[in-house]
Parts: structure tokens; sequence; C-alpha cells
């Protein structure tokens, strides 16, 4: 099969992506399948990038992808078009399977999803659904909540908020009154820690909050739990489970124990010093079950697809695990802990990629086997 690596993308994570994306080609079995490369650039225009751009990562260990703009080789998607869905140079470019390596908005939010929906291709990872609800961290919570799991008390405001400073004022004032300094205050639909800041103060918490808002327009103030970063990697099927390959499963749980503040972008993706990263969690045998089974339970709640990264923080006073948060694609740079926890349960890097690959193949057959029409 032909799978075309979709690396880069419109997003404040464009940089983790080349690096998660130079993983996931290298790392395909190429006696088993081609790979073409699709990068789209940070203003969102898509190329298909010269077989010579993969034989440059695949024969220097320490290369990264990049991103080449040639305007004879901008990419179009027909609707439709399976596939021969997409274009390039005046050709059709067939491919068999979209492996999307995209971090952020614009790549895990339902927006490339539906795109690839649309023109009627496989691809890895979750649906639009799922996309578009685990990159939003309100509604993610919501979800957790009514499936009964717990999840750190929080508060959510909306721009239109920013506008009636009573309403504004009251709800920081909730905020501050009910969760208590330190906080965390985030981006609702940002990932790999973008725009998240740490607070103890009243002042830090205004600054930190036109911050956030820089990046999206509703923010979370979270209690800040003096906690164990504890994270739990899950693939699999949640919605149909027609083989056994498709079958819900959580891998080791590791336990992230940053150098920094908190977990932020630095720790998770430029300093190799960032983090110390321990697999299996130093937790009991019948707390890393609990993790992993809370992990399915959480995936499943959000219809997830492919994989995800589940995180959870665990109490360091009371033991007490809350959920935190689920990346349908999770970073697959050398220090990412997705694969490494997929590693420590027996699945390398190369069969890991090539389950994904099945699965999703799987889940396309499974939908075009659906009725749309009378």
């Amino acid at each position: 099969m032909t799978i075309a690596v979709v690396y880069g993308g419109r997003s404040g994570e464009h940089e983790v992506s080349l690096v998660s994306g130079t993983s996931v080609a290298r790392s395909i079995d190429a006696g088993r399948h081609s790979v073409v490369l699709i990068g789209i650039t940070k203003d969102g225009r898509w190329f298909l990038q010269s077989e010579m751009e993969l034989e440059r990562i695949r024969k220097d260990p320490k290369a990264t992808l990049k991103v080449r703009e040639n305007p004879d080789m901008a990419v179009s998607v027909v609707p439709g078009g399976g596939t021969d869905a997409f274009q390039a140079g005046g050709k059709t470019v067939r491919i068999d399977v979209i492996f999307p390596v995209l971090h952020g908005t614009y790549s895990e939010d339902g927006t490339i999803q539906g795109l690839f929906e649309m023109a009627d291709i496989p691809y890895v990872g979750c649906g639009v659904m799922a996309s578009a609800i685990t990159m939003d961290k309100e509604k993610t919570k919501q979800l957790w909540e009514q499936a009964g799991l717990a999840v750190v008390p929080y508060v959510c405001i909306r721009r239109c908020e920013l506008n009636d400073s009573r309403v504004y004022d009251s709800l920081v004032g909730k905020a501050v009154d009910t969760l208590g300094f330190p906080l965390f205050v985030k981006p609702c639909c940002a990932g790999s820690s973008v725009g998240t800041s740490k607070v103890t103060t009243a002042k830090q918490l205004s600054v930190a909050l036109m911050e956030a808002f820089l990046w999206d327009d509703k923010i979370l103030i979270e209690k800040a739990v003096n906690a164990r970063e504890i994270e739990c990697s899950v693939t699999g099927n949640s919605i149909s489970a027609a083989a056994d390959s498709e079958t819900v499963r959580a891998y080791i749980p590791g336990e992230i124990i940053p150098s920094h503040e908190f977990y932020d972008y630095d720790a998770k993706y430029t300093d190799p010093n960032g983090a110390a990263l321990k697999i299996p969690a130093d937790l009991s045998p019948d707390g890393l079950e609990q993790i992993r089974k809370t992990a399915v339970a959480a995936y499943r709640a959000v219809d997830a697809a492919g994989l995800s990264r589940v995180d959870f923080l665990v109490d360091k006073n009371t033991g007490f695990q809350y959920l935190n948060e689920i990346n349908s694609i999770p970073g697959f740079t050398s220090i990412s802990m997705f694969p490494k926890m997929c590693d420590a349960g027996g699945l390398s890097f190369t069969p890991l990629t090539e389950l994904l690959i099945d699965e999703a193949v799987r889940r396309y057959r499974a939908r075009a086997a659906l009725q749309t029409s009378r």
C-alpha cells in the first residue's frame, strides 16, 4: 500500500509535527509499503514533497523533515476521489491510507479528518467528532463527568464574556474562591501546553488569561493539583470491533517527572533534560490497573479510534486519580511517551505504525458498508 504521511500544519505545534512526522516516516515498514510525503506550511498550503526528502531523513538519523514549497507540486483534493483524490503537478497521486502526524488546530481538531472523510480515503486516528471533542478540553471534561469519571475542577471563560466586565469578574472571582491558588490557565483548544501558565497571584492570573486568549476563544482555569503526571497509551476502535486488531487496548502507564515547574512545551519537545520518563509509573499493581481501566473508559466515552494518549494527575497527598486530558494525535518524537509506553507493552514503533494503518483500513471498510441512501 501507499501511505501518505501528512505533517507540518497551520498550528502552533508545526515544529513538533515535523519531528513526529520524521519518526513515523522512518518507521513505516518499507518492505510492505511505499511512503509519500505531504507537507503543510504554517499558512495552510499543501505541497507534495520529492522522494529526495524521504531519502534524506532515512539516511541521516539526525535529520528532520522540512516543508519544501514547490508551486508546481501544490496539492489539491478531489471530494469523493478515494485513492485518486490527491493531485499534484498535474498528476494523480495514488494513496491508499493517510497517516496524519499533525498536532493542534487545523490538525487534530476534526477539520482535516472531515476533509479525509469527504475525499473518501482511509486515515489513521480518531474520526471527525472524536477529534473535535478531544481537542476541546471543556467538552471533553463534560463528557467524562457525564460518564462518571473524575476530572480536575475547573471554570471556563469565553471571549464574549470579556465584553461584560461584571460577568468576566464574576467568573474569575468564582475560580479564585472555589479553586484557590495556585491555578493553571489553559486555552481550551490548544495542545502541547501552548499558552498554558501556572499562576499564584491575582495579577499573574490576569496576565495569563490574556496570554491564553491569544490562542483560543475559550479558556480554562483549573485547580493546580499537587500531582504526579501519569500517562497511558490506548489503541483500538471504540465504536466497532470486527477483529482482534481493533480491540481497545491500554498499555503500560508511564510517569512524567518534569525538571521544569510543570510539564510545559519546552520540557515536552525542546529540552532533552526537560523531564524524566519512567515506565512503568511508580504505582502499585492495583494503581496501574486502575489507570489502564480508566484510560479505556475515557477513550470509549469520546468514541475515540485508532490511537490516543490519556493523561492523568494523581494527587501526591491522597493518591486520587484525576483525568487531565486526551490527545488524539500524540507526539511521536524520540522523547514522546506514546510510542515509549507502547514499546514497553511489547509493541515497538514499526509494528505500532502497522497496527494503526490496519485499523484505519478496517474502520474505513466498516463505515463504507453502512447505508447512506435509500
